[in-house]
């Protein structure tokens, strides 16, 4: 009697499950504020494309901040749960004392990833800047910083030899280059390419290759997040990992492919043009990793523009956690 009492609890249990549907896995929401959109940071849109994060359980909502200032609002404010910037920001907020400031947590790219934009096709040299009017981004931003660094490697110093129009702001730059305003600017890809080919100038310069190696774009977030969201974290660390293998391993066509649901409106030909002169350029890191060395040469490149005194150099250990990255990478 038992028996059959057990095996007809069994095939109750078994008749009431036919038809039931598989329970759905939990998705997490990161909601990350990145500072422009540009094909720089394609191995952060790689991973979106090619469903990356979805394997690890997380979805990214991605809001465009239109400037590291506006980024770190966010992220102070509780608007973004991850910031998408220079490091800079994080450096500003520390040192104004506050407790529960962000910090970095992974490094995406490794270089300026702007290109100097000239009104004539002639060969450049950076004597050419000498009394012109360069549109340089907002200041204390990295790419108006790095721009003064590079002039100044070059023998042209800013606010002296040439003007550095500081007054326009970051995504607007190019509509005011091609309003008319300027002699020279800063942009982004795939802007670049694209107004190269609508005749509206020409790419003279990469100021990642002229500045040197920068920590010049990393995610992070408060410390709270940090400690709250710990595998959250890790999982979203994991992914950059994966992605900047691909970035770094794949010819320029697929990783266009992969990143072309972001730039709807630009052709697959100019997006593997740009992630081939990224690649050239060697803007992307290797790994999520942050090295001390390439936040010491940050920090002098904001001494160099007047904006970090040295006496405010922070140490490395408390503004960047690469536990997170050195697990990805393990």
């Amino acid at each position: 009697m038992k028996s059959l009492i057990a095996v007809l609890t069994a095939l109750v249990l078994l008749f009431s499950c036919v038809g039931c549907t598989p329970r759905e896995e939990k998705t997490t929401l990161v909601r990350v504020n990145e500072v422009t959109h540009s094909v720089f940071y394609a191995p952060l849109y790689a991973a979106m494309g090619l469903g990356y994060f979805e394997e690890e359980g997380l979805k990214v909502e991605l809001t465009n901040g239109g400037g590291a200032d506006k980024v770190m609002t966010a992220v102070l404010t509780d608007q973004s749960d991850v910031g998408l910037a220079g490091p800079e920001a994080c450096i500003y907020v520390y040192n104004q004392g506050k407790d529960d400031y962000p910090r970095v947590f992974a490094q995406l790219t490794k270089r300026d990833g702007s290109f100097l934009f000239g009104r004539t096709n002639d060969p450049f040299s950076w004597e050419d800047l000498r009394g012109k009017t360069i549109i340089g981004g907002r200041v204390g931003g990295v790419p108006e910083m790095t721009l003064e660094y590079v002039m100044k490697q070059h023998g042209v110093i800013p606010h002296v030899d040439a003007v550095v129009d500081t007054s326009v702001q970051f995504n607007m730059m190019a509509g005011s280059f091609t309003g008319g305003n300027g002699d020279y600017v800063t942009l982004f890809e795939p802007t670049a390419t694209e107004l190269q080919n609508a005749g509206k100038g020409y790419i003279l310069a990469s100021m990642g290759l002229e500045s040197g190696e920068i920590p010049y774009t990393a995610f992070f977030a408060s410390q709270t997040y940090l400690k709250d969201n710990a595998k959250t974290v890790q999982a979203f660390t994991d992914v950059i990992a994966r992605a900047q293998r691909f970035v770094r391993e794949s010819d320029p066509e697929t990783v266009a492919k992969a990143v072309a649901a972001q730039f709807p409106d630009t052709d697959l030909a100019v997006l593997t043009t740009v992630v081939k002169r990224y690649q050239d350029s060697d803007v992307w890191n290797d790994t999520p990793v942050m090295k001390k060395e390439a936040l010491e040469r940050l920090e002098t490149v904001m001494e160099s523009a007047g904006e970090l005194d040295r006496a405010d150099f922070v140490d490395f250990g408390k503004l960047v956690d690469n536990s997170f990255a050195e697990k990805a990478t393990d």
